[in-house]
């Protein structure tokens, strides 16, 4: 056995709904807008690179064989783009949420601006 991620455990909603995905992103695709979950998301990277950024942390790149989580909650999921132009990058996640919940919601051009204060500075 190989430990590929290992946290403390974080709030899981209760009753929690989980939802596993295959998630697949073409090259150069620019995934999701910013988003949050109502419970947090553990992932594995299958195939390529993802630019991976949450709120309060820099940016970083996710490649094939790391894995990857984040709470969920009120924190801003900015970026899971796919960083590489010229290959499809693959992942699985595991979303745990709110029953009857959307996993995935959107957030607006205003609520970006509110917060902007708290996402990591930007690479030049």
């Amino acid at each position: 056995m190989t430990t590929l991620s290992e946290q403390i455990r974080p709030a899981v909603p209760q009753p929690a709904q989980v939802t596993t995905l295959l998630v697949e992103i073409p090259p150069g695709g620019r995934g999701l807008p910013p988003h949050r979950h109502s419970g947090p998301v553990f992932g594995y990277m299958l195939e390529g690179e993802m630019k991976f950024e949450l709120e309060g942390e820099p940016e970083r790149i996710i490649r094939a064989g790391e894995a990857f989580w984040e709470p969920g909650g009120d924190l801003i999921h900015y970026q899971d783009a796919n960083n590489l132009e010229d290959a499809t990058s693959r992942f699985v996640v595991v979303m745990w949420g709110v029953p009857g919940a959307p996993m995935v919601t959107f957030v607006d051009a205003d609520e970006l601006e509110r917060r902007r204060d708290r996402r990591a500075p930007r690479p030049a």
